[in-house]
């Protein structure tokens, strides 16, 4: 992010002067703190806002000191070549803010930019045994930045800052009463995309902000938007004093199966910079320094692939016996590793869940190892059901339709686990989930997946299926973005050749305490059956409250006249898919039916020795006789399924 590096400035206007600004300064923001305080007592606070403190019984202002020091009135300094960031005027310390989440009046101007510049002083107002947590992004990231924040106001911690990358950002943020910095990038508000220049520029905001951190003398935890915190880390942290550095890697075999740091000389896997913490030490910021250096003096350098080459110029050998801890870099700086297994990236966490097999508890979760995007981010947190989502996302208007999957135990355990059986296997389930889409569509409702079973772990790469001395277990519950394009099933498409768009939610849904009562409580289990049978007709008649039995093979107006009748309630849950749907009357909507979902599944990578190596899943696999999963024989027959 192009941050420019931070000066001290020194105020030479008379001190007259100053002392002026100062009282009157002063007097504007303990105003404020005091307006603020009865504002948030009346219960005033922004509506956008109030679901966020209301999640979780644990969130209380009074996880909070009573009082904090508000940012100084900044003015900002000359930029050099040197790329330096904007730094506030220092001045004294006498000025209070209200706590995390206190809203700001309305009837109050936000106050200017300038005051919003990154300062010593404005960190030192957050700082808590000397350490400050950040994080930064642009106006795309507003859903997880809030996430991010709510975390840790829930683990009582109050010590973080938010860099705005944007002014919208950092506007939105400001009203929801989150402590914001302007990281004067300037930068787009919308999604760049992995690996785009933009998202290129805003790996380098992220060591440009390091090294301006670093020389204000605190400790800096430094975390990406895409991750959450599970539990407080700075016990932990604290455990390993003489660490200048502590990062999180992406290593997906375990070194260590208690909370020890993973052993340095077995970590394989690439150091990650998502998730690290800093020591202000000569040798943490003449790295930050370096690390800076290289990526501003070449633009096509990955800021996650430079930080390895530095640090690892030289590794080894360890500091002592005991900590855990390596020499590296310039043979000065202590590194350590924090444990995959507890500091979680998204296959050791999600795929694996080694922190469950391991009986520990984990500190946080990066959503790495993942497909689909940003979309596949939110999707997998909000499986895990760590992702905040604002109060309509768990009232849909027109309700939700869910099932309960039906799987033969030969498809989970039996045979071996290879191709073959991982296709059978989510193929089976794929054709229910098509029925389901198919009636959410027809009585449009959203519809909440089914948990999804695989027998082979996704990546990019070629592999036996799992990965060897991961604890991957087979079969094991996948992300959904393992199968299906989650992306593209949350796009937006034209309904006059895709039909109208298919809201999904993910399997956690249901069970997700966030979930209101009244949604809970109107509820529908449709018991499938076959017509013919005792009680088993077409009929809106309860047989018993909130339960009526449906026949198979039911066509598209019979599920209209008889679901028609239950539009108020929230969730309707069918038995089972199996033969539910005879499929649309009306074959144009059919077409675009056809048309939508075939783009919902995506590819499983990869088998070894061939190019290319991934196989296309294929949504209506069951309609081309001796459809077998096998990668594409030429470059020309590289495309998704027609």
């Amino acid at each position: 992010m192009g941050w420019q590096g931070c000066q001290e400035v020194v105020n030479t206007r008379p001190l007259f002067l100053a002392i002026y600004a100062t009282v009157i300064v002063g007097v504007v923001f303990s105003s404020f703190y005091v307006f603020s305080a009865i504002y948030s007592a009346n219960s005033e606070a922004d509506p956008s806002t109030s679901w966020l403190s209301s999640r979780s019984p644990s969130f209380s202002n009074g996880d909070f000191p009573p009082r904090e020091q508000a940012p100084n009135v900044s003015r900002p300094t000359t930029m050099g070549t040197d790329r330096t960031v904007p730094v506030s005027t220092p001045g004294p310390q006498t000025m209070w803010v209200p706590p995390v989440w206190a809203v700001p009046p309305r009837t109050e101007k936000m106050p200017p930019l300038n005051t919003f510049q990154l300062s010593k002083e404005l960190v030192q107002q957050r700082v808590k045994d000397n350490v400050i947590i950040v994080t930064f992004g642009n106006y795309a990231f507003m859903d997880f930045i809030l996430t991010w924040v709510k975390h840790l106001t829930d683990l009582g911690l109050s010590n973080f800052l938010v860099g705005a990358m944007d002014t919208k950002l950092l506007e939105a943020l400001y009203w929801k009463g989150v402590p914001v910095f302007d990281m004067g990038s300037h930068m787009s508000t919308i999604d760049v995309g992995w690996g785009s220049p933009t998202f290129h520029k805003m790996g380098r905001e992220k060591v440009i902000l390091i090294d301006s951190v670093l020389p204000f003398g605190y400790e800096l935890l430094m975390c990406d938007t895409d991750m959450v915190w599970l539990k407080n880390p700075l016990p932990y942290l604290a455990r390993f004093p003489g660490a200048d550095v502590l990062t999180s890697s992406d290593q997906v075999i375990p070194t260590v199966v208690d909370d020890r740091l993973d052993i340095w000389q077995q970590v394989s896997g690439a150091y990650n910079i998502g998730i690290f913490h800093w020591r202000p030490t000569d040798s943490a910021k003449k790295l930050a320094k370096e690390w800076k250096d290289m990526l501003l003096a070449d633009e096509k350098i990955w800021d996650q692939n430079g930080f390895n080459d530095i640090v690892r110029r030289q590794l080894g050998p360890s500091v002592d016996e005991e900590s855990g801890l390596a020499y590296a870099f310039d043979g000065n700086l202590k590194l350590g590793i924090l444990p995959a297994s507890i500091f979680c990236s998204g296959h050791t966490y999600f795929v694996q869940a080694m922190y469950q097999q391991l009986r520990l508890q984990p500190y946080a979760v990066h959503t790495t190892f993942q497909y689909a995007g940003t979309e596949g981010k939110r999707h997998r947190l909000r499986e895990a059901m760590v992702f905040y989502d604002p109060p309509e996302y768990y009232n849909s208007p027109g309700g939700f339709l869910s099932f309960r999957p039906s799987i033969p135990k030969s498809l989970l355990l039996d045979g071996e686990h290879n191709i073959e059986s991982h296709f059978s296997l989510v193929n089976y389930q794929m054709k229910q989930i098509r029925t389901a889409l198919a009636i959410a569509s027809l009585l449009n409702r959203t519809l909440v997946m089914p948990p999804l079973w695989c027998r082979l772990d996704r990546l990019w790469f070629a592999h036996p299926g799992i990965l060897q001395g991961s604890m991957t277990r087979q079969p094991f519950v996948c992300p959904l973005d393992h199968v299906f394009e989650v992306n593209v099933m949350l796009k937006e498409m034209p309904e006059e050749e895709f039909g109208p768009g298919i809201d999904i939610r993910e399997y956690t849904f249901l069970d997700n305490p966030s979930m209101p009562k009244q949604v809970k409580e109107s509820w529908l289990d449709v018991q499938l059956c076959q017509e013919g049978t005792q009680d088993c007709r077409a009929s809106n008649d309860t047989s018993s409250p909130g339960i009526i039995r449906f026949p198979k093979h039911s066509n598209e107006e019979t599920f209209k006249a008889i679901f028609s009748s239950f539009k108020d309630v929230k969730v309707i849950q069918f038995s089972s898919m199996q033969d539910a749907f005879l499929g649309f009357s009306d074959k144009t909507r059919e077409q675009r039916f056809r048309n939508r979902v075939k783009r919902y599944v995506g590819i499983w990578c990869c088998v070894d020795h061939h190019t290319p190596g991934h196989i296309y899943y294929d949504m209506y696999w069951d309609e081309k006789p001796g459809w077998k999963p096998t990668p594409p024989k030429t470059p020309e027959d590289d495309h998704p399924p027609l």
